[in-house]
């Protein structure tokens, strides 16, 4: 099977977009192209920064130079980033934001073929170009009201790290807007290289579109040591995988016996045990996802419903992987 083709990611760009609200998630996605390369897979993320015009300072007095146009021909897949600037609310009067919206306006969103990400007040730009009518969305909580003024028949959402409506992706601010790229990250390319990217950015808190949370792939990595991590990183990149302390101690080149001290002295948590936690998150994104609970066992390495229901009361979740089948809440993140 031929691999999947990159992804296009235009940051576009206007006089002083906020320097952090591009920056970040653009760090993101180049750390998970740098992830994918060292893992021998393909990159998934191209990126490019456009503007209406070649050279524009950001929020910090840091001139870009040497930026694209705005594209004009697309292909399938592509994502375009809008961004926030400073003030309390968004001035459209300049030629270049009004550039920018006039190519907004002609863009035709699609989930899986060209979606919207945007960050901060980059929503309110989109709310202005007619993008989010008939939309969910999020922004900085000082643009919520404009936001909403603008766009009435937007379903503005408050007290969000970022809201999912697809092909319409938005977050509410400056750091949200890394959440929000490293579960974009996660949905393209899976949650252990979503974890891994947020470890290398020490990202020690990942949160979701509902409430803050700790996705158990960042769980028991709060420590230093290189060879437990890279256990770590097998473990999580294959949950699935007929693993035992054994096996477990072969990646990290020492006896069995040392690992199970390693794992409690620095991770806080036995082998086994960190194991079947990996493995139940990897079943929850399964039943999220729709899979029935038999398929979801397989999937996350369970020999069987029996022992992943033993599992999910193992750890203290909530309801039952039966009830969590029907259910598209975030608590997959629940650590």
């Amino acid at each position: 099977m031929p691999a999947a083709p990159p992804i296009r990611v235009v940051f576009a760009l206007l006089p002083d977009s906020l320097l952090l609200d591009w920056a970040g998630p653009a760090e993101a996605l180049r750390i998970a192209n740098q992830q994918l390369r060292a893992a021998g897979r393909p990159e998934r993320f191209a990126l490019e920064f456009a503007s209406p015009q070649a050279a524009a300072m950001t929020s910090v007095g840091v001139t870009l130079s040497g930026l694209a146009p705005l594209p004009t021909r697309w292909s399938d897949p592509a994502w375009v980033v809008l961004v926030g600037q400073p003030g309390d609310s968004i001035s459209v009067d300049g030629d270049a934001t009004r550039a920018l919206l006039h190519w907004l306006r002609g863009l035709r969103f699609e989930q899986g073929r060209l979606e919207l990400v945007t960050i901060c007040a980059g929503a309110v730009l989109a709310a202005h170009a007619g993008q989010l009518a008939g939309r969910r969305a999020t922004t900085h909580h000082h643009h919520l009201a404009e936001l909403q003024q603008i766009e009435p028949r937007c379903d503005v959402v408050a007290n969000r790290v970022f809201v999912l409506d697809a092909p319409v992706y938005s977050s509410a601010g400056v750091t949200t807007g890394i959440d929000l790229m490293l579960h974009r990250i996660g949905q393209t390319c899976g949650e252990a290289l979503a974890a891994r990217v947020a470890q290398t950015m020490v990202v020690a808190l990942r949160r979701g579109p509902h409430d803050p949370e700790l996705s158990p792939f960042l769980a028991y990595r709060h420590h230093l040591h290189a060879a437990l991590h890279r256990v770590q990183d097998a473990v999580s990149e294959q949950p699935q995988a007929d693993w035992d302390v054994s096996r477990m101690a072969g990646v990290a080149r020492t006896s069995p016996r040392h690992l199970t001290r390693l794992f409690v002295a620095h991770a806080g948590v036995a082998p086994l045990a960190y194991l079947r936690r990996l493995r139940v998150a990897s079943a929850q994104l399964a039943l999220a996802s729709g899979a029935s609970v038999t398929r979801a066992a397989e999937l996350s390495g369970f020999g069987s419903d029996t022992q992943l229901r033993r599992a999910w009361r193992q750890f203290g979740l909530p309801g039952s992987p039966s009830a969590a089948g029907g259910s598209q809440k975030s608590s997959t993140m629940h650590a």
